[in-house]
């Protein structure tokens, strides 16, 4: 059963060594736990509904409970507090295209605001309903799950839009292919949900991102249907591929999504090098990529990650016996871990590693071979339950993140970090932050940011210093040439910082698509543009 406040299903949970609690309390202060709510008192509290009855919407007050809210740290909090300020006043489960077609005559004849639901993973706010004299329905993708078609000999393959990673991959497996995208949320986002957001996987390096992967598609209005049909490329005008990309639910609603798939690789590992200090392990990363060495994936955390990592790694003697090797070959205090994955070939996989092993003498990087990243492979996706783990020690976690040109990575963190770091100094807390680098490009690279705080006395106080860093990140992000997201979308967090990126004309086109689309501001209202 999946979690009502939280991440994931309820049989998963992450355990932190015994060791983490003296660490975090060292590094910001003794946790302050909260008091959770109940599902019964949350369910109770749900209002009467507004929607006329249709047969394809349910009014269900669970239902409308676990719609509310995505996955934002806002979302999570007023999850466990139960101080939920607005439900969907129902829930409808499309299972094809009419469906979909139905739903939105239906809201069309009653006036009904709609959101579109993928798996609900939602880090931006895009999925929560607002405050409206409109009642709102939630549209829940979840049955529209299936492997509609695959062209072999194109390597298309047409999905329900409502298709989770792990359906994706198992139905494409069976027939030896892969899409080979998986974010951090592969165990519950959807296929539509990549798109409309604009997702990138762990190992793009290889497989690409959500937009190189997107070959066509459908998506239904309130002005008409539009399909997107696939072609290997076109110079035909604009691609119109690229309003259904990043249109995050505001112009109508995914119900077919056609990707290109590859065929499933002959091998893949990953493996860990340690690097003696930032410059060398940053620098390693981009020479890398601008050399074209076959890599599926680079991360490479910063000082205070790497740190973070070891000291919350648990297994205490072998961490003693990895950092006593580090320190013989270089890597002490300062020193930066870097996780690469190759896959391919046997044969492919072994001209990769001996490119790098050039690259790793350059920079005196240190190799752990293949141990650390096995388990980093074995962990892949279990990250989003570190947040629950936290929170019964009386901690908050939460991320942001942004993307640059290389000559910008270094001085976009550090000013990032400091505001960061010292944003809640007013209150005398202490915020422990650091940065990875998630995924590596020629031009420049994303930057993903951690940042760990105590509770405070009551969930509006917690709130509140969550709020206060979240505005501090976003503006000195697009004040400083980062972009307001790399992976996570737009949704209704960030669209207040969106016009610095865009511009007053590129918010003029946005907002004119909006009206094209959707005159009446029914879909999914809020998000991407305030």
């Amino acid at each position: 059963m999946r979690r009502w406040n939280g991440w994931g299903d309820e049989s998963t949970s992450m355990d932190l060594p015994l060791s983490a609690g003296a660490f975090l309390s060292q590094v910001v202060g003794a946790g302050q736990q909260l008091e959770d709510t109940s599902l019964a008192k949350v369910i109770s509290s749900v209002p009467k509904s507004r929607l006329p009855e249709h047969p394809l919407v349910s009014l269900d007050a669970e239902q409308r409970v676990r719609h509310a809210k995505g996955q934002s740290l806002p979302d999570y909090l007023a999850m466990r507090s139960g101080d939920i300020e607005c439900f969907p006043d129902g829930v409808c489960f499309p299972e094809n295209c009419q469906d979909v077609k139905d739903i939105l005559a239906y809201a069309k004849m009653h006036n009904v605001d709609l959101i579109p639901y993928g798996g609900g993973t939602s880090v931006a706010g895009h999925i929560n309903p607002k405050q409206s004299q409109r009642a709102v329905l939630t549209v829940d993708m979840s049955r529209m799950n299936q492997l509609l078609h695959l062209d072999e000999n194109s390597l298309i393959a047409t999905f329900g839009a409502g298709t989770p990673g792990p359906m994706v991959e198992a139905q494409l497996l069976a027939q030896g292919y892969t899409l080979g995208h998986f974010p951090q949320s592969f165990e519950l986002s959807t296929i539509g949900g990549w798109v409309a957001s604009r997702s990138s996987g762990q190992q793009s390096l290889r497989y690409g991102r959500i937009e190189q992967m997107f070959a066509g598609g459908n998506i239904e209005t309130f002005a008409g249907s539009l399909d997107v049909p696939t072609f290997p490329a076109s110079s035909a005008g604009p691609d119109l591929r690229e309003l259904l990309l990043g249109s995050e639910g505001r112009f109508g609603i995914l119900t077919q999504v056609k990707v290109r798939v590859s065929k499933v690789a002959d091998a893949e590992k990953f493996s860990v090098i340690f690097f003696p200090n930032w410059q060398s392990a940053s620098q390693f990363c981009k020479e890398s990529v601008q050399q074209r060495i076959a890599l599926s994936m680079l991360r490479v955390s910063n000082a205070i990650e790497t740190q973070t990592q070891l000291k919350l790694a648990g297994h205490e003697s072998s961490i003693k016996w990895l950092e006593r090797y580090l320190s013989l070959r270089g890597c002490v205090e300062g020193k930066c871990m870097l996780t690469f994955g190759l896959t391919g070939t046997k044969q492919q996989i072994s001209a990769s590693k001996k490119q790098l092993r050039t690259m790793v003498k350059k920079f005196s990087g240190v190799s752990t071979g293949e141990l650390l990243g096995k388990k980093w492979q074995a962990n892949r996706f279990r990250s989003p339950y570190l947040r629950d783990a936290l929170w019964q020690q009386g901690y908050v976690v939460d991320t942001f993140e942004t993307a640059t040109d290389w000559g910008n990575v270094d001085t976009l963190m550090a000013k990032v970090e400091e505001k960061v770091r010292h944003g809640l100094k007013d209150a005398e807390e202490k915020v422990h932050v650091f940065t990875h680098l998630s995924h590596v490009y020629s031009q420049g690279c994303s930057l993903y940011t951690t940042y760990v705080y105590r509770n405070g006395k009551s969930y509006k106080e917690t709130l509140k210093r969550w709020q206060t860093l979240k505005h501090l990140a976003s503006e000195t992000i697009v004040n400083n040439a980062g972009t307001i997201s790399h992976q996570h979308g737009v949704g209704k967090d960030h669209a207040p910082y969106l016009h610095v990126e865009k511009g007053e004309l590129g918010m003029k086109v946005l907002e004119n698509l909006v009206e094209h689309f959707d005159a009446d501001k029914q879909l999914n209202p809020g998000t991407l543009i305030e």
